[in-house]
């Protein structure tokens, strides 16, 4: 695994007081080139660590994959140096590939193109709505489970005591996939980019074949983009909960592929957004399965 973080000489500089040079922890961005097949598709700027599960995570959202037959191995490459802005050579460059089972078409040119010519949100209007209809496997609006205001309101404060690189830097992004049934915490990744945290939450759950996945919560530290609501349901994920605000993208998805979409989660509120009849006011309500006593947004 990679430096997750790295140190730093900083001036503190407070009002009214002398400057103070200390030492500080950064997060480590680094970039990863995810190849398929020994053919580049596309460079991501990363914290380093899970790299196998980002980059599957990545193929899964993509519609690349759906499950974890569909890879025979990720490996990574050996490492070469990149040229700074001053021709010298700096850092490492990250190389991971990606072998496909015989079944498994490799990407589409256009994939190529698009990858690499777009931001790390990866997908943006009514084309990729269609394309996330047309290749996702998993359909979650058939997904029978429920949970109450209470546990929906519970999940930051629980994912943020197991955002060990956060403490140290206060720069990275979190996501985290908890059990409805269980109220377990099942995995927590973190990263630079909340796109990248998410792909490395959903990698996990591709490489251990757990996809679809049922009866889960997927919480996020940030706001719920439309393209997080898409990998969502490329994972069969019912849950997307976030502390901040959704787009009005992100929700017309929800709404499509039947996706609980919370937003604003923090303190004793929270706002719903798509299929409020998944969230009940009592826990006698989720232990009776009974959907009636539902919140509004």
């Amino acid at each position: 695994m990679g430096r997750i973080t790295a140190r730093r000489r900083v001036t503190r500089v407070q009002r009214g007081g002398a400057p103070d040079v200390r030492a500080d922890l950064l997060a480590v961005e680094e970039p990863l080139e995810i190849r398929v097949g020994g053919t580049a598709l596309s460079v991501t700027m990363r914290t380093p660590g899970h790299d196998a599960e980002l980059t599957l995570g990545f193929l899964l959202a993509e519609g690349v994959i759906g499950g974890h037959d569909d890879v025979i191995a990720a490996r990574p490459c050996a490492n070469s140096t990149i040229d700074g802005p001053d021709g010298t050579p700096r850092g490492t460059y990250n190389v991971l590939d990606v072998m496909l089972a015989a079944h498994v078409p490799p990407p589409s040119v256009a994939l190529a193109r698009r990858v690499a010519t777009t931001s790390a949100c990866g997908v943006c209007g009514k084309t990729s709505l269609d394309a996330v209809t047309a290749t996702s496997r998993y359909d979650s609006s058939g997904d029978t489970a429920t949970v109450t205001a209470d546990f929906l309101l519970d999940l930051p404060s629980r994912l943020r005591r197991r955002q060990s690189a956060f403490d140290k830097t206060g720069g990275l992004h979190a996501a985290g996939l908890f059990d409805v049934a269980t109220g377990e915490l099942l995995v927590v990744r973190e990263d630079v980019g909340r796109h990248n945290a998410v792909d490395k939450v959903l990698g996990w759950a591709l490489a251990g074949g757990r996809l679809p996945l049922t009866g889960t919560v997927l919480q996020v530290s940030g706001r719920a983009s439309f393209e997080l609501v898409l990998k969502a349901a490329m994972a069969g994920v019912p849950f997307l909960s976030a502390v901040s605000a959704p787009s009005s993208l992100a929700a017309e998805l929800a709404d499509e592929r039947g996706i609980t979409l919370a937003g604003f989660v923090r303190g004793d509120s929270l706002v719903l957004y798509a299929r409020d009849d998944r969230v009940v006011t009592s826990a006698a309500d989720v232990a009776g399965g009974r959907g009636t006593d539902t919140l509004t947004g």
